[in-house]
């Protein structure tokens, strides 16, 4: 990529997950949240508050832990289901239920869409099925609608243009889709190189997407249906699982990693990386309680 993405990478706290996800800046407080779902935990960074971390324990398989409408109250999607967390007292207030069977699938990629609404992915837990699923659900809602099915690892939310651009990681795809009558529409699919995993967008359009298992980020130009890798940013973990941006300009770009799976893991695997860019990105969305 070009001289906006820093070579220096600083690798944060001492913390390794075995499944980081789903970072989240929080402009309000300046933190940065994120997840570690095989671990159960949600981090929290400050790095303006001499770099503190808190972590708290989470619901089991909690993919993702999203800002609302509200401060301070976060949205948490888990196999067990969606539901409210009250930060300051430590307290669940539940949503609505998982849609699927828990013994079958477990929750993935989550992010909030531009009209305020929740968007969620299913999966087998062992990734060996196409078993997985898009959900959407909106404030008030008790029971979320499914957008498409017959997914193996759905991966990445962004929304660019008229399109919502997703993944599937298994099947090395990107999809730019609409939605239509309640249910996802693909429009385009794209084949590419490596196991595609989270993303985030600048403010230009360019999607930075996490490629699982090459310890690298592709930087690919998004159009009206167009889609161009353009470059990458190497990095020193082997299997980076998501990434966003954070920071006082949203130019600092947060990177998750996971150390599951791997025999040999190196002393950074599993961590939270920051990288220092020229970039910007935009500012998280809320669901609208």
């Amino acid at each position: 990529m070009d001289g906006r993405v820093s070579r220096r990478i600083q690798p944060l706290g001492d913390y390794r997950a075995q499944l980081g996800e789903t970072p989240v800046w929080c402009g309000l407080s300046r933190s940065l949240l994120w997840v570690d779902i095989l671990g159960g935990k949600l981090l929290r960074y400050w790095p303006g508050e001499r770099e503190r971390t808190e972590i708290r324990t989470m619901p089991r398989f909690t993919s993702a832990v999203l800002l609302t409408s509200e401060p301070e109250r976060f949205l948490v999607v888990s196999q067990s289901g969606i539901s409210l967390y009250h930060y300051a007292a430590e307290r669940f207030s539940a949503l609505c239920d998982w849609p699927e069977s828990d013994a079958e699938t477990r929750p993935n990629e989550a992010a909030i869409a531009p009209d305020g609404a929740l968007w969620f992915s299913s999966m087998d837990p062992a990734a060996q099925n196409a078993i997985g699923s898009w959900y959407r659900l909106a404030g008030g809602q008790t029971r979320p609608q499914k957008l498409l099915g017959n997914q193996w690892v759905p991966n990445t939310l962004q929304w660019w243009g008229q399109h919502v651009w997703f993944a599937d990681s298994l099947r090395h795809r990107m999809y730019c889709a609409s939605l239509v009558n309640e249910c996802l529409d693909i429009a385009h699919a794209f084949d590419v190189e490596g196991i595609p995993d989270g993303s985030t967008l600048t403010q230009d359009g360019i999607l930075i997407n996490a490629r699982w298992g090459d310890a690298r980020l592709a930087c690919c130009q998004l159009g009206d249906g167009s889609f161009r890798e353009t470059g990458s940013v190497m990095l020193p973990v082997q299997q980076p699982s998501s990434c966003t941006f954070g920071g006082d300009t949203l130019s600092d770009l947060y990177v998750t990693s996971a150390r599951d799976g791997l025999t040999t893991p190196s002393p950074v695997d599993g961590a939270l990386l920051r990288i220092t860019t020229q970039l910007t990105g935009a500012p998280a969305r809320r669901f609208r309680l």
